[in-house]
């Protein structure tokens, strides 16, 4: 019986480290912001003048031409425009950008859309992200939510993802 405990306690443990090792294991990008294409997407440049474009996790944004796409635009820009900025990440998308927590000023860039009510927690990649974040990022929509903040002043706001498929 003992060791059918430890063995189980053994798996359980090399499980979890293989789930939230992708956590670990996140690269750290430094740069200034230098374009906000949207409320979710951004270009930095590094200190070996390279571009990179950067994609929040976690969050999606409205479109530019959906409902509160320019605010969310907008607000994104006065967070991080001409900012000294580190992104948390560990892939990249099919576009070939950089899917990361972008961090300015301690501050998490994604999340403050979130809590702001312009943007929606993205659970579609809830497994790329920590779960602090998932934590973090859900309650801060369910805020915005029941505050009528933002896009959800609106009784039914169309989520991106609905308006990029009907497009």
């Amino acid at each position: 019986m003992k060791s059918r405990s430890s063995g189980a306690s053994r798996a359980l443990a090399l499980w979890l480290a293989l789930v939230f090792s992708q956590h670990l294991a996140a690269e750290v990008l430094k740069g200034i912001v230098v374009s906000v294409a949207d409320g979710d997407t951004i270009t930095l440049l590094d200190d070996q003048r390279r571009q990179h474009k950067i994609r929040l996790g976690g969050i999606d944004a409205p479109e530019r031409r959906q409902a509160f796409g320019q605010v969310s635009r907008s607000n994104m820009a006065d967070l991080v425009f001409n900012k000294a900025v580190e992104v948390e990440w560990h892939k990249r998308d099919r576009y070939d950008r950089i899917i990361g927590k972008v961090v300015v000023a301690g501050e998490d860039a994604g999340l403050t859309q979130i809590r702001m009510g312009l943007a929606w927690h993205y659970k579609h990649y809830l497994k790329d992200q920590s779960p602090e974040d998932q934590r973090a990022y859900a309650i801060a929509e369910l805020a915005a939510r029941t505050a009528g903040s933002g896009l959800w002043q609106h009784s039914d706001p169309q989520p991106p993802w609905d308006f990029r498929r009907k497009r």
